[in-house]
């Protein structure tokens, strides 16, 4: 990028609201200095990238910044940008409190997996969103409505699934909930209530999904995972096992697509055993050098239950999900959320209705796959140059990438990229406790980052490879 944070690198995890934007970003700034976080004669990103990153007017980082400068902090010159003063340093206390001593700071670099570029939220459309959705919202939407949603988001939902994702929606079988593991949580009520005792996972995915159904009294082998998926052919040789948890459009994190052979065979299974197969589509939208590949549930509702979620293609802060059911299970669910959480927000669902009806969800989308492309292929690029001896797997599609290390490195690299500021995860880390101890690797979340600090994120990557 030609404007860029590239020399800073650094993320300044600033959060400004309202009134206090501008006196906020100076305490900011102030104290990374004043910690020698920032580092005399940094250069600093220019007003209008960090206005961009922030949400915010250039004007009101131009004047952070001149009033900064005035103030001896930072140092401004024609052409060179404006940098990190030279001072003194800084003094540190002799001595740090027990609950001082427990504050973490944050990573200077993020590559943590399973999280979209924040920055990119679509504040101006949502607002108009929002507007539309408060003035046109009939005055029982402020009730405590349907347990199922609102009628509008299911509506709207329906025609998106079936026309993006090949889904077979209809409003009557949708639910929303607050959030993929508020799904699970209510299917893993549902499976136990019909006295289903175990639900196969994926050998490779989230521990806190497999925790949730254990906490529902489910238990929970592992279906191996190689180059072509899920092995689901195996669930039949699986005694006990009523349903199975899967990734089938992106395996997470190994970024494999379930082979064609593969999603007949565990579509079979359901059939004959009068199986459930929950599919997490938790990244759908997001695809670079293939076709899309559509929903497991199109090819069987009744066997399906497919979850999708606004938290990789938005933000995970919504809240909002949604669950396309089979048909004998919307009411189980419904009454699975008891009378306690009837709903998600009202308006959230209403603004989410009026953004997707709009067409800016499908703008965003288009837009976020675009920028993600790109970030995908500067990876793929940089580690050819920087690192070639370590192979990049996974990259057609998600918001994420595997990179192979050589055997016994993956401890050892993700301890070094923690000792230069770097969150990264290891393969092993997203393993199940009974999977065959495979390969070593790291799981390389490339949405993560701000525009303003992917460049210094990738550098420092590339740093602690081996």
């Amino acid at each position: 990028m030609t404007d860029s944070w590239a020399a800073f690198g650094a993320d300044l995890h600033i959060e400004p609201v309202g009134a206090g934007v501008r006196s906020g970003l100076m305490n900011a700034l102030r104290e990374a200095v004043r910690t020698g976080r920032l580092a005399p004669g940094t250069r600093l990103p220019s007003s209008r990238t960090l206005a961009v990153d922030l949400g915010v007017a250039r004007n009101t980082v131009a004047d952070a910044y001149a009033e900064l400068v005035a103030e001896g902090w930072l140092t401004a010159q024609q052409g060179s940008g404006t940098r990190v003063a030279q001072r003194a340093a800084p003094r540190r206390p002799a001595a740090r409190t027990a609950r001082s001593r427990q504050v973490r700071r944050r990573p200077a670099h993020n590559l943590m997996p399973g999280s979209p570029d924040l920055s990119a939220f679509p504040r101006a459309e949502w607002l108009k969103a929002s507007r539309r959705a408060l003035t046109a919202a009939p005055n029982e939407a402020f009730g405590y409505g349907d347990a199922q949603g609102r009628i509008e988001l299911r509506t709207v939902l329906a025609d998106y699934l079936a026309r993006v994702r090949g889904v077979d929606a209809d409003p009557e079988r949708i639910v929303i909930c607050s959030g993929f593991v508020h799904g699970l949580m209510l299917i893993g009520k549902v499976l136990r209530k019909r006295r289903v005792k175990e639900v196969a996972v994926e050998s490779y995915g989230l521990d806190i999904h497999w925790n949730l159904l254990s906490e529902a009294g489910l238990r929970t082998p592992c279906l191996p995972v190689d180059e072509l998926g899920a092995r689901g052919g195996e669930l039949g040789d699986m005694r006990g096992v009523g349903a199975v948890l899967m990734t089938p459009a992106h395996q997470f994190p190994t970024g494999t697509p379930l082979h064609p052979d593969r999603r007949a065979a565990t579509i079979d299974w359901a059939r004959s055993a009068s199986g459930l197969i929950l599919e997490d589509d938790y990244d759908g939208e997001f695809r670079y050098d293939r076709q899309p590949v559509g929903a497991l549930q199109g090819l069987d509702p009744e066997r399906v239950v497919y979850l999708g979620t606004s938290s990789k293609s938005l933000a995970p802060g919504l809240r909002l999900a949604w669950m396309v059911l089979p048909e004998g299970l919307v009411g189980e669910v419904c009454e699975a959320k008891g009378g306690f959480d009837w709903m998600s927000g009202t308006l959230d669902q209403l603004t989410l209705a009026q953004f997707m009806d709009s067409g800016a969800y499908d703008r965003h989308v288009r837009a976020m796959r675009l920028r993600y492309r790109r970030r995908r292929d500067q990876l793929v690029e940089a580690l050819a140059e920087r690192a070639p001896d370590i192979r990049v797997s996974g990259i057609a599609a998600g918001l994420h990438a595997v990179l192979e290390l050589p055997e016994g490195t993956e401890r050892s690299v993700v301890q070094a990229a923690a000792w230069q500021g770097l969150a990264i995860e290891g393969l092993s880390r997203f393993r199940h406790r009974d999977a065959v101890v495979g390969r070593d690797g790291l799981v390389i979340g490339y949405g993560s980052p701000t525009e303003s600090a992917w460049a210094g994120s990738l550098d420092a990557l590339c740093r602690v490879l081996p």
